[in-house]
């Protein structure tokens, strides 16, 4: 008696990855969609390699490395088969995007990382294949739009959700499922990334950082985790920020989320009428009070989330001709909920605000994806943004000491928000 043929399933996640290598997408079509043996084919993976499908599509539209033009060029044929190479390598980028297209159709994760720490966006930036890698980006944005709409329609649920006594259901914490910002956004843009930064331990939640205790160094605020609160390579960006906020003195300012004080220090420098600064973290706070900031002209410190404080501060009518915003592990759907709710109550039509820009900055398409996202969202809520890039320098000894670098690019986007004329 034969023994029942067992199904290969590695052969067909080979056979979808070749099929998307050579962009072959009547072949990948069928493939993805008729294939009963393997869950979610679109996003299967090559064991040795860890790509995926998107990363073989675009990884296939690299030039050979043989095509050397300028060789071609010394036996005098080398406009001729210059021209035939472009033409080529231009058919291969047309066919690669057309593939990823129809992956992305078919629900391919945009940011999938093979084991080298890629995702198919970062193949294609380091392949210098700009047109696949805005398609990428642009993947990211639908998706991470999408995924913060979903993000308010759950928590919309969830207060409307009522127990059998007829209590409304205490609303899970922000931040669990959506980005965590740390250092105000400082994070990856999806969870696939976060996973992938390595070692995470324990979750980068807002309570759990306002129940640990801090660590003061002279160049780092570290939570108890070991997590860079804010560190000293900050301190040119900072600077930077304060002059664009506070461009002549005799201004009002607010600052939410002092740290290690660098934005404060800055604005004190531009001699603003007042100064308000929210703190939550009592560490933070204790800290503040010996170092005198509470005796410093014009400045008002207050204790608490700037969730709490805030609405209390439009009901008095205070008003402020700048805004910064800087605060730790907390969520992208808290820093939208400030700039669509908060900042209209509280910042001069002629005003102008700010915050420190992390988001996704473990890698540069994640970066560039929430740019995008900020910018829309941003627009939705009234605000023109101008970006001015920062080179950021090698940051290679800073991290030391601390459980995982929140920046990993070399070029910082510093923010200025004003109401659309």
């Amino acid at each position: 008696m034969a023994e029942p043929t067992e199904i290969n399933v590695d052969l067909d996640v080979q056979e979808i990855l070749l099929a998307a290598s050579q962009h072959d997408i009547p072949k990948l079509r069928r493939l993805v969609r008729s294939n009963e043996t393997i869950a979610n084919p679109v996003n299967v993976r090559d064991p040795e390699t860890g790509l995926s499908p998107l990363h073989a599509a675009i990884a296939a539209c690299e030039s050979d490395e043989g095509d050397d033009s300028s060789s071609k060029a010394i036996n005098g044929d080398g406009a001729q088969t210059n021209g035939a190479a472009n033409e080529q390598g231009t058919d291969a980028v047309q066919s690669g995007l057309e593939t990823v297209k129809f992956l992305l159709q078919e629900g391919a994760i945009w940011n999938d990382l093979d084991l080298n720490d890629e995702t198919p966006g970062c193949v294609a930036r380091r392949l210098g294949l700009t047109e696949l890698y805005e398609a990428m980006v642009d993947a990211g944005v639908r998706a991470e739009l999408l995924l913060n709409r979903l993000d308010g329609y759950e928590q919309l649920e969830e207060d409307e959700d009522t127990d059998e006594e007829g209590d409304t259901k205490q609303k899970a914490e922000e931040g669990e499922d959506a980005p965590q910002l740390v250092n105000v956004t400082e994070t990856t843009a999806t969870a696939s990334t976060e996973t992938a930064a390595g070692g995470l331990g324990p979750d980068v939640t807002n309570p759990r950082y306002l129940d640990s205790n801090l660590t003061f160094q002279n160049d780092r605020l570290l939570d108890q985790d070991q997590n860079g609160v804010m560190m000293a390579w900050e301190t040119d960006i900072m600077a930077k920020s304060a002059k664009k906020l506070l461009p002549t003195p005799g201004l009002r300012v607010l600052n939410i989320g002092h740290g290690m004080g660098i934005v404060d220090g800055f604005l004190q420098e531009q001699s603003p009428a007042t100064h308000h600064i929210i703190e939550a973290h009592p560490d933070v706070v204790e800290e503040m009070k010996r170092k005198g900031w509470n005796e410093k002209p014009g400045v008002k410190i207050h204790e608490g989330r700037w969730q709490d404080i805030l609405p209390a501060l439009v009901a008095e009518g205070e008003m402020f001709d700048a805004i910064y915003y800087d605060t730790f592990a907390e969520s992208y759907a808290d820093f939208r909920d400030f700039f669509t709710e908060q900042v209209i109550g509280l910042l001069e039509q002629e005003g102008r605000w700010s915050f420190f820009n992390g988001m996704g900055a473990d890698r540069q398409i994640s970066y560039d994806v929430y740019q995008k996202v900020v910018e829309m969202d941003l627009f939705e809520a009234g605000f023109d943004v101008e970006w001015e890039e920062i080179q950021v320098p090698k940051l290679e000894g800073e991290w030391n000491g601390v459980r995982r670098p929140y920046w990993m690019i070399d070029n910082y986007r510093l923010p200025l928000c004003k109401y659309m004329d």
